[in-house]
């Protein structure tokens, strides 16, 4: 569970030391209509360009995107590339770039052509030296790098295997951050995991953790089981092993497993989703994020970015959008009976979607209730409030209420973008709707104790999570009530 606005402005005081592979990333978009009459080729009528800082210069700014200060440590060569890369990232104001020269290697570049009425990618051009710097260029590297961690939140590592992360910047690298105290994430290239030992966290796509741990990784479980023993080899604290549209599962070396779906999103474009996620992961654990919030945000961060076309950064609104959506739902939809819920939850859940539940008579809405039901849409995907009907409200708290009859408290509910769903139950107890949904996430105010909140028993069996909320004090709707009353008299 985590505030949105809370982390966001903790993001903001983070800086974060970047260093990794900078590409120059070119997209061609255009037209293919017809064959060359020259070749068994498409000819892609050329509409527009587009230059990106790509690579781990992507991540950088995605760092920046979001907020936080980066300190970016990168190689080009002694081109146009490298000069254009050069300029671009003195744009940015929140990217501090130290770009080191090798007049023995190319700035790496990647030209894409995409064909524009597609949107899919029909051939990929690229210039770079996949090789290891030289022993100088390394130096360099190391001398330019270990003064700055000083200066660092965190660290992050983003090798795409062109040549700056050699295994020994690598250990310099964070050997020295260990030192200082200073985590170290680390999006990886290499299958010997050995060479990042010490990190604090390692992000493999799934394609990546298999070939490191030699296992099929086509479950959970089997990623859970694999990754505890690469901790061991890695020495790290945990391993999040991406799975593009399945989702991504943390395994943390002590504690459980947490898995995340991935987000519902139309997919336009998967270039550079990795940088975004690892990207939003080190600012979220450097704002003191936990890893389970991490991980959320860095879901969202994803969804976002494959849903824009090329190298993409994500910003905070966008993020906030994604985590706190809009109402899918109009105000009027949202109001389900009991019986029309199984359809919902079925479709939730065939999305693999976490559900969390709430509950109250919102008899008046003041700013204690935003609060917990805000508070309540952080620990989920979709967020469903029972509600005392009339009836029940009379017997809990005397025939004088409710003072809003249960459809008017319902519509106001609705109203609520971290609201998904309200249900009216006549019971005294939620308990039966809660039996039904079987919430992953079950939230009430922190003047409970989780033994005294209805339903918990029920919940914890099925592996979920009573979450109890601070009560934002000086806020009860029967003071409201009795102040009201009092002043009518």
């Amino acid at each position: 569970m985590f505030d949105f606005d809370t982390l966001s402005h903790a993001i903001a005081r983070q800086t974060v030391l970047c260093v990794g592979d900078l590409m120059l990333d070119e997209f061609v978009y255009g037209d293919v209509s017809r064959i060359s009459p020259e070749a068994p080729a498409p000819v892609i009528a050329v509409q527009r360009s587009e230059i990106n800082i790509g690579g781990a210069g992507n991540v950088a700014r995605n760092i920046a995107a979001l907020g936080a200060k980066c300190i970016f440590v990168g190689l080009i060569g002694e081109d146009d590339a490298g000069r254009t890369l050069t300029d671009a990232l003195a744009q940015e104001s929140l990217i501090e770039a130290i770009l080191i020269e090798d007049p023995e290697r190319p700035t790496t570049r990647k030209v894409r052509f995409v064909s524009e009425h597609f949107s899919t990618h029909m051939l990929r051009a690229d210039w770079e030296l996949a090789a290891p710097a030289s022993a100088a260029i390394e130096q360099k590297l190391i001398d330019t790098i270990v003064p700055l961690l000083a200066r660092a939140d965190i660290v992050l590592l983003s090798d795409y295997a062109k040549g700056v992360l050699t295994a020994r910047v690598i250990r310099n690298v964070i050997d020295a951050a260990k030192k200082l105290g200073k985590r170290v994430i680390v999006d990886p290239k290499s299958a010997n995991l050995a060479i990042y030992r010490g990190a604090t966290l390692l992000t493999p796509n799934r394609k990546e953790f298999a070939e490191a741990t030699r296992s099929r990784a086509d479950s959970d479980a089997s990623i859970a089981t694999a990754a505890q023993e690469a901790m061991i080899l890695a020495d790290c604290e945990a391993m999040l092993v991406t799975q593009s549209e399945h989702g991504m599962t943390l395994v943390p070396r002590d504690g459980d497993a947490i898995h995340v779906p991935a987000l519902p999103v139309k997919v336009r474009d998967v270039s550079g989703a990795g940088d975004t996620v690892a990207a939003m992961l080190a600012v979220a654990l450097a704002a003191g994020a936990d890893w389970e919030t991490a991980l959320r945000a860095a879901t969202a961060a994803a969804a976002v970015a494959v849903s824009k076309k090329g190298t993409a950064v994500v910003t905070p609104a966008e993020l906030r959008r994604k985590i706190l959506p809009h109402a899918f739902l109009a105000a009027e939809e949202k109001i389900v009976s009991s019986d029309d819920l199984d359809a919902q939850l079925a479709e939730w859940r065939k999305q693999q979607l976490r559900i969390g539940f709430t509950n109250g008579c919102f008899d008046i809405l003041h700013p204690g209730h935003v609060k917990v039901l805000t508070a309540a849409r952080a620990t989920c995907d979709r967020l469903i409030v029972g509600l005392n009907s009339d009836a029940s409200v009379k017997r809990l708290k005397g025939q004088d209420r409710p003072v809003q009859n249960e459809r008017a408290r319902a519509e106001v509910l609705a109203a609520l973008e971290a609201v998904d769903l309200v249900v009216i139950f006549e019971e005294d107890t939620p308990l039966k709707l809660i039996t039904q949904i079987t919430p992953a996430t079950l939230v009430k105010g922190g003047d409970y104790t989780r033994e005294q909140v209805v339903g918990h028993e029920i919940v914890t069996a099925h592996g979920g999570e009573v979450v109890l909320v601070d009560i934002l004090q000086g806020f009860s709707t029967t003071s409201l009530v009795e102040r009201a009353r009092g002043g009518q008299s």
